[in-house]
C-alpha cells in the first residue's frame, strides 16, 4: 500500500488558460485535462488525477492499489477558485481500479464517486472507474476524408437504428449479448447487404441500469463495458467506416440518474444539477436535469459531445429529448415549474446551451451532423444560430410519424375519412431539415411492432407494411428504421431478447426485407429521392384529392430537369385498373419498383415494366398514364429520356 507522500503535487496537466476557459464555459476538450491520464513525473510513471469538486473539504483517490484507503492518496486543491483537485500518483498504470472519495464541506457528507471523465468503468452493477488509455490505430482514413459528402443534406441518409444489446444474442451461452467485436462483422454484413448508409446506436455511454436502454447515463466519456473495452468499440466503428457506413450516437444531455456513484449531489451540493427540483428534477424519468446556466456544466457536456467525435470518429450525434430541455413546464403542472426571467416557459439557459453545442460541433467537425429529437413546433430547430435557429443539422419529424402510423393503423375502408392525415405533412415538410423516424419508441411500452399496427389479414398486413415503407422512402426527408422493422418483426421489441431473425424462413418476411433493400438502393441511386429533400423544388403533388379511391400521386425531383420519379400509392386493398395519372412528359415511363411484386410477397400485379404516356390531358397536365394500381401498393415510375 502506498502512503500519501507518494502523491506528487505541482505536476499538473492543467494550465491557467484551461481553468479560465473552463470557468468561462468555453473549454470543450476537458477530457484531455480532467480524469485519469497516464504520464511521467520526475522519471516515475503513473497517472495524473483531476476532478472538479469545488465544495469538497478533501478529495482522495481510492482503489485496488491502496486497499480502498481514503487516507492513502489525497489530492490537493489547485487554487482558490477553480474547484479542481489534482495530483500525480506514481505506479498507477492502465487497468487500475479507482474512485474518488469526496468529503464535503457541508452536512458531514462523504461519498465515493465514479470519475465523471473516466474512459472506462467496471461492468454494472459494479461502479468503479478503470485507468485506461485510448490508443488505437484507425484504418478509416478514406472514410474520414470523404465523409462530408456522406453526411451531406443533399445526399442519401438512410439510418438503421440499433440497440447493441439485443440486436443479436447467443442463446447457447445463456442468451448473452454479442461483444463489440462480435457485432462488428455481423452488423456490417447486414447493414451493407440492406443498403443503409448509417447506423444509429442507442446510447452506449456507460449506464447503471440496462433497462434504461442507455438513456440514464453515468459515464459521459466511456462506452459501456457490457460489450467490451473502448478499443473494441473503436474497432466496431472502424469496420463500419471501412465498409462505407456512417455511425450516429444517441447522446443524452437532458437528464442523468441519481445513483450515488454518479453525478448527482457530487460534492455534497447540487453541482451538476439544479438544487430546486422545479428546475432540476424530471418527473417522467425520475432523474436530474443539468444546470445549463453553470459554465462548468456547459464545458463538461460540450466536451463530452466533442469527445465522441474526436476520439471515436463518430459521424453524428442524435440529441435526445430536446423538447424537455426547451420548456420549463415540460410534463409539469402549473405549480411545478418556475417561469424564466421574462415570465415565459422557455428555458433560456438550455436554449443558449444547445446553440453553443451546435456551434462547437460544426466548428470543430464541419463534416459531422447533429440531429434533434424534438417533438414540438419549436421554430427553426435545424436552422443556423446566426439566423436565430438552434443550429442542429436535422430534426426528427415526429408529426409525420404520429400521423402516418395513425393513418396506417386504420382499416382501409375508413381511410378516406382520414385522408388529410397522410397528406398534411407536405404542408410543413420543408420548414425544417427533417428525418422520418420509425424508431424504437414506436415498438415499445405496449405499442407492438410496426407490423402489428397494420390492419387486415396476414397478406394485407404485410402489403400495408410494404406500402408504408414505399411511402416513407419516397416522401421528402431522410429515413430512419429501427432494427427488426426491416424484416417485419412480429412481436414488440424487448431489450432482453434477440430480434426474431428466425422469421426470415417465411416468404412474407423475406419479401419485406427484399423490399427495404431495394428501396434503399433506389433511394441511394436516384438523386430525385434525396438531393432536394429539404427544398420545395424536390416535391410536386399530382393528386392529393382522390380520397374516395384512397390514392395519392406525386413527383420527386432532383436538380436536373430530367431527374424525376413518379410515385403512386394505392392505400386500399382494391385492384384499380385503368387508373389515369397526369404527367408533363410524353413517352415511356418505366416501372422501377412495385411493392406488389412476387419477390416481395405480393400478388404480382403491375404494369408489365412500364407505360407510355398518352396525349390525353389529366390533372392539369398535357399527358397521362393509364395504369394498373395493385392493391395496397406503392408503385414508382421513372421517365426514360
Amino acid at each position: 500500500m502506498n502512503g500519501n507522500n507518494d502523491v506528487i503535487h505541482g505536476a499538473s496537466l492543467i494550465t491557467d488558460h484551461d481553468v479560465y476557459f473552463f470557468k468561462e464555459g468555453n473549454h470543450f476538450k476537458l477530457y484531455q485535462k480532467l480524469g485519469a491520464h497516464q504520464g511521467e513525473v520526475n522519471g516515475r510513471t503513473g497517472s495524473h488525477f483531476a476532478v472538479w469538486a469545488p465544495n469538497a473539504e478533501a478529495v482522495s483517490v481510492i482503489g485496488d492499489f491502496n486497499g480502498w484507503d481514503t487516507e492513502a492518496h489525497h489530492l490537493k486543491v489547485r487554487d482558490d477558485w477553480s474547484g479542481i483537485w489534482e495530483g500525480f500518483i506514481p505506479g498507477i498504470s492502465v487497468g487500475a481500479l479507482y474512485k474518488y472519495h469526496i468529503k464535503s464541506k457541508y452536512h458531514c457528507y462523504s461519498v465515493n464517486k465514479t470519475d465523471p471523465f473516466g474512459f472506462f468503468h467496471e461492468t454494472p452493477p459494479k461502479t468503479g472507474s478503470i485507468v485506461k488509455n485510448l490508443d488505437y490505430e484507425w484504418q478509416d482514413s478514406e472514410w474520414m476524408r470523404s465523409r462530408q459528402g456522406k453526411n451531406s443534406s443533399n445526399g442519401p441518409i438512410s439510418i438503421y437504428e440499433v440497440h447493441l444489446g439485443s440486436w443479436r444474442r447467443v442463446p447457447e451461452e445463456g442468451n448473452r449479448s454479442l461483444s463489440y467485436r462480435e457485432l462488428a462483422r455481423h452488423l456490417v454484413e447486414h447493414v451493407k447487404y440492406m443498403g443503409f448508409t448509417h447506423v444509429e446506436l442507442l446510447p452506449i455511454t456507460e449506464h447503471p441500469f440496462y433497462g434504461s436502454w442507455g438513456y440514464q447515463v453515468t459515464g459521459y466519456f466511456a462506452p459501456t463495458s457490457r460489450y467490451g473495452e473502448p478499443q473494441d468499440f473503436m474497432y466496431l466503428i472502424d469496420l463500419l467506416h471501412q465498409n462505407n457506413i456512417g455511425v450516429i450516437l444517441d447522446w443524452v444531455p437532458s437528464h442523468f440518474p441519481g445513483d450515488e456513484h454518479g453525478l448527482a449531489y457530487f460534492d455534497g451540493t447540487h453541482l451538476f444539477e439544479h438544487a430546486d427540483t422545479r428546475k432540476g428534477f424530471h418527473p417522467d424519468w425520475q432523474s436530474w436535469i443539468f444546470n445549463y446556466g453553470r459554465n462548468e456544466v456547459k464545458s463538461f457536456l460540450i466536451s463530452s459531445a466533442l469527445f465522441w467525435l474526436d476520439k471515436f470518429h463518430i459521424d453524428g450525434l442524435r440529441v435526445d429529448a430536446v423538447a424537455s430541455m426547451l420548456y420549463l413546464d415540460y410534463s409539469r403542472k402549473g405549480d411545478e415549474w418556475i417561469p424564466n426571467e421574462y415570465g415565459g416557459r422557455e428555458n433560456i439557459e438550455a436554449i443558449s446551451f444547445l446553440k453553443r453545442l451546435n456551434e462547437a460541433v460544426y466548428h470543430e467537425f464541419p463534416d459531422a451532423q447533429t440531429f434533434a429529437e424534438e417533438s414540438t413546433a419549436w421554430p427553426m430547430v435545424s436552422k443556423p444560430t446566426y439566423l436565430g435557429g438552434l443550429g442542429f443539422g436535422m430534426k426528427w419529424n415526429m408529426g409525420w410519424m404520429h400521423d402516418t402510423l395513425k393513418y396506417f393503423s386504420k382499416d382501409p375502408l375508413y381511410r378516406k375519412y382520414h385522408h388529410n392525415q397522410l397528406t398534411f405533412s407536405i404542408w410543413y415538410a420543408f420548414s425544417e431539415n427533417f428525418i422520418l423516424p420509425l424508431s424504437h419508441d414506436e415498438v415499445t411500452h405496449g405499442k407492438g411492432s410496426i407490423l402489428g399496427k397494420m390492419p387486415g389479414d396476414e397478406w394485407q398486413r404485410f402489403a400495408n407494411l410494404r406500402l408504408l415503407y414505399g411511402y416513407m422512402f419516397t416522401h421528402p426527408g431522410k429515413k430512419l428504421l429501427f432494427m427488426g422493422a426491416e424484416f417485419g418483426q412480429v412481436r414488440e421489441w424487448g431489450h432482453d431478447e434477440s430480434l426474431e431473425w428466425h422469421v426470415l424462413q417465411f416468404g412474407c418476411h423475406k419479401g419485406v426485407m427484399q423490399w427495404v433493400k431495394d428501396l434503399n438502393a433506389l433511394y441511394r441511386n436516384e438523386s430525385a429521392l434525396h438531393e432536394l429533400d429539404f427544398e420545395n423544388d424536390g416535391f410536386e403533388w399530382i393528386d392529393f384529392h382522390d380520397w374516395e379511391n384512397g390514392v395519392i400521386s406525386y413527383l420527386r425531383k432532383g436538380r436536373s430537369t430530367g431527374d424525376m420519379l413518379l410515385v403512386i400509392c394505392n392505400l386500399t386493398p382494391v385492384y384499380r385498373e385503368h387508373y389515369r395519372v397526369g404527367v408533363s412528359a410524353e413517352g415511356w415511363w418505366a416501372e422501377v419498383l412495385n411493392s406488389d411484386g412476387h419477390e416481395y410477397g405480393g400478388s404480382g400485379k403491375g404494369n408489365a415494366g412500364g407505360a407510355t404516356a398518352d396525349r390525353i390531358g389529366s390533372h392539369k397536365r398535357p399527358y397521362s398514364l393509364c395504369l394498373a394500381l395493385p392493391p395496397l401498393s406503392t408503385v414508382i415510375f421513372k421517365k426514360s429520356w
